[in-house]
C-alpha cells in the first residue's frame, strides 16, 4: 500500500480528469450517434480506465459508422 501513497495527488486528479472526460466524451458521442441505452454503457465504461474503453468505441462504433455513411453517399 505505500506505493500508491507514493504517488502524487496531482497525478491523480489529472488521471481523474482524463477519466471523466473520456467517459463525457464517449457518452455525448454515443449519444449523437443514435445508440439510446447503450450511450450509458460507453460513458460508464469510459470512467473504469483509459484508453482501452475509447479505442473500442472507435473500432466498434465511429468506424463502421464513416464506412455505413461513406457507402450511403456513394448510391
Amino acid at each position: 500500500m505505500k506505493k500508491l501513497q507514493e504517488i502524487p495527488i496531482w497525478l491523480w486528479m489529472i488521471l481523474a480528469a482524463v477519466l471523466l472526460l473520456q467517459g463525457t466524451w464517449l457518452f455525448r458521442d454515443a449519444r449523437d450517434r443514435g445508440q439510446g441505452m447503450k450511450a450509458w454503457f460507453w460513458g460508464i465504461w469510459g470512467l473504469t480506465g483509459a484508453p482501452s474503453p475509447a479505442v473500442c468505441y472507435l473500432l466498434f462504433v465511429v468506424l463502421p459508422d464513416k464506412r455505413k455513411r461513406k457507402a450511403g453517399r456513394s448510391r
